[in-house]
Order: C-alpha cells, then sequence, then structure tokens
C-alpha cells in the first residue's frame, strides 16, 4: 500500500511540474520564475495557526532549553545533526555527489564512534569540509521537478508542493532513521525513537532562533511575505549548491536564521 501510494504521489508532483513550468523553479536557471501561492487565504489562515502555537507552546519550551548548560545543547545539536546525514548521504548519491557522499560516510562514521553518537563533532576538527544537509525536495529541485505552490503546513511550516513531495517520500519510502543498527543487531529504531529526533530538532532550531525571529517579526511590514520570501530563497540556494547568505529550512522544520 505504501508503494502505491508513493507512486501515486510521485506522478502528480512529476505532473504539477508541467504546470509549475509558469510559476516553478522547475530548471536550474539563473532567474527562476517566483513561485505561486495559489493557496495564499489559506496559506495566511494556517500562518496564524502556526505562530499562536509558537506563542504559546515551542517558544516557551525552546526558552526554557536555552538555560540547559551550553554543552548539553551543544552536545545534543550535534548528536541531531549527525542522524541527518542518514538523510543526507542517499540524497546526495541520487544527485550524483558522490565524492560528497563519500565524505559525509566518513564524517558520519567517525562521529558516530569515535564523537560518541555524534555528541562530540571530530570530523570537525579533523578539517571535514562543512557539511550541508540534503533532502529529497532539494533532489526533486535538482532533477528538474518545479515547485509548484507555496505551502504552509501546520506546524511544520513554509514548504511548497515539491518540497512536501520530497518529505512524503523520506516517509513512506522507509526513513533512514529506522535502519540504525543498535547494539550490533540490524533493529529498527522505534517511531517513538524517531519522533523524539524531530521533536528535539525542532526544540534545538526554535532556541536558537527566538531572537532572529523576534527581529523579523518587528521590522517586516508583513511577517508573512517575509518568511515566505526567505524560505523560497534558502530552497533555490540549496538546489545550486550555492553559498548561502542565510540558513533557513530542512525538509519543512526551520532550521535557522542566520544573516552571514
Amino acid at each position: 500500500m505504501k508503494k502505491i501510494i508513493l507512486t501515486s504521489l510521485i506522478a502528480i508532483i512529476l505532473s504539477s511540474n508541467v504546470s509549475a513550468g509558469t510559476d516553478g523553479e522547475n530548471s536550474l536557471s539563473k532567474n527562476p520564475k517566483p513561485v505561486k501561492d495559489c493557496f495564499e487565504k489559506l496559506n495566511r489562515g494556517t500562518f496564524a495557526l502556526n505562530q499562536g502555537l509558537d506563542k504559546a507552546i515551542f517558544k516557551p519550551v525552546a526558552k526554557g532549553y536555552r538555560t540547559l548548560p551550553s554543552q548539553v545543547r551543544g552536545g545534543t545539536s550535534n548528536v541531531l545533526v549527525n542522524l541527518s546525514s542518514l538523510i543526507t548521504i542517499p540524497n546526495n548519491i541520487l544527485q550524483g555527489e558522490f565524492k560528497t557522499a563519500g565524505v559525509n560516510t566518513g564524517r558520519f562514521i567517525i562521529n558516530t564512534t569515535v564523537g560518541i553518537l555524534g555528541i562530540f563533532n571530530v570530523a570537525k576538527k579533523m578539517g571535514f569540509s562543512k557539511y550541508e544537509k540534503e533532502d529529497y525536495g532539494q533532489t526533486l529541485g535538482v532533477w528538474g521537478v518545479g515547485a509548484g505552490c507555496y505551502l504552509v503546513l501546520p506546524v511544520l511550516g513554509p514548504s511548497t508542493i515539491r518540497d512536501t513531495a520530497g518529505s512524503f517520500i523520506n516517509v513512506l519510502g522507509g526513513d533512514p532513521y529506522y535502519n540504525i543498527s543498535t547494539h550490533g543487531n540490524n533493529e529498527y529504531l522505534d517511531k517513538s525513537d524517531y519522533m523524539l529526533t524531530k521533536a528535539l530538532t525542532a526544540v534545538d532550531f526554535r532556541s536558537k532562533t527566538v531572537d532572529s525571529f523576534d527581529n523579523l517579526e518587528k521590522n517586516s511590514m508583513d511577517f508573512y511575505a517575509s518568511v515566505k520570501s526567505l524560505y523560497l530563497q534558502n530552497r533555490q540556494r540549496k538546489i545550486r549548491n550555492k553559498n548561502p547568505t542565510i540558513e533557513v529550512i530542512y525538509e519543512g522544520d526551520w532550521e535557522e536564521i542566520v544573516s552571514q
């Protein structure tokens, strides 16, 4: 059943590329046409809902998380980044970046073993190149699939039809997080463990961006439009593998907003 749903979803996203040719980033041209906000009214409503949830739940939790010792927060962040390699590496391969896949595999092995599950970023101290996350949405973009319309997802935030499809491919196709060997046995991580990593990633990200988001909201005439612009610019930058002007999204979850 999963394969049927996955195949259908891919067919939909690929067929949407025909219409996306007039509104999305269906190629890696230097001047991609702007992505249409086809569902703006609904998107703004979802955006308002997310803001309410953020102010009531996520922001207070993130502020509490910031009170933990920096060593704890740093180690947690390192572990989460290390785990994300299990999504990045197969996407490196799918994009034909075999050398980068090899480097990231080496980084993952070193940090998982010598770095104790990634708590310590030993690979960085050894001079490994800067780590860049990849996901299935980016891979679809590299393959020429258009972004389609802009979407705002409940809780997850900014996305596009293409990036949402990429997230579903990750989940329905068997998330790499499950394929981790534990205690020397080929066991699967329990779904609750996977969800815990996602929740921790969100909290870790939000704790790093409390001030940035506050400043962005304060200085924006239209906060919704500013967030949308940042997301779409960042996704195009990631697909082209350009040097970042800002760091924003990964797999539907806000990572960080940092002006370089």
